[in-house]
């Protein structure tokens, strides 16, 4: 028995998959979803072309998954500062860099995957995220529960539109978002658009 195939039998079920998938993940950074092969791959993750396709029967597929797996083990626990401002704040330094790679990797590495699926980042996220609420969907609701925002403002629009402007400028400047410009975000864009009106 050569080196493969003790590894590969060494690695069942979920621990298996994992390697594959950060395997794919590392070789995706590396090379771009165009350049990326199953034997590249399959040698990142010390194991054989057959044991992925086994798994995942075209490079879409594969990608796909690795992107999920990726996004779902950088997630963050969501922040409970006991008002909107302060989740928000908290949630986009916790999302500072992380994003920013993200973003250069949706609209780089991944260019070649949208053009021949058909699909594009938000479609990707929409079946990543599945039924799941967003964690800024569990915040939102958590605020009107306190009062501090009125739910009939709560259009799908506006329920992104923060982090919309967050992405776009890290988009913009492929560099951390500064505190001053989250601020101006929250304090001059978002917030007066879903406070209660005054009575």
């Amino acid at each position: 028995m050569n080196l493969e195939e003790t590894s590969v039998r060494r690695r069942r079920g979920a621990v298996l998959e994992g390697a594959l998938l950060d395997a794919a993940w590392q070789e995706l950074c590396a090379v771009g979803y165009g350049a990326l092969t199953f034997d590249a791959v399959a040698q990142r993750a010390e194991t054989s072309r057959p044991v992925i396709y086994r798994r995942w029967a075209t490079k879409a597929d594969l990608v796909r998954a690795a992107v999920e797996h990726a996004l779902r083990r950088e997630s963050v626990d969501l922040p409970d500062t006991g008002s909107l401002r302060g989740d928000l704040v908290t949630l986009m330094h916790h999302a500072n860099g992380r994003t920013v790679s993200s973003v250069a990797m949706l609209t780089y590495y991944l260019g070649p995957y949208f053009q021949e699926t058909g699909t594009t980042p938000t479609m990707l996220r929409e079946t990543i995220l599945g039924d799941r609420p967003s964690g800024v969907d569990v915040i939102l609701d958590r605020a009107v529960e306190r009062g501090e925002v009125d739910p009939a403002r709560l259009t799908p629009r506006v329920r992104t539109v923060a982090f919309d402007l967050f992405r776009h400028e890290a988009l913009m400047t492929l560099a951390t978002v500064p505190d001053r410009v989250i601020e101006e975000i929250l304090d001059e864009v978002f917030l007066p658009l879903v406070r209660p009106a005054p009575a």
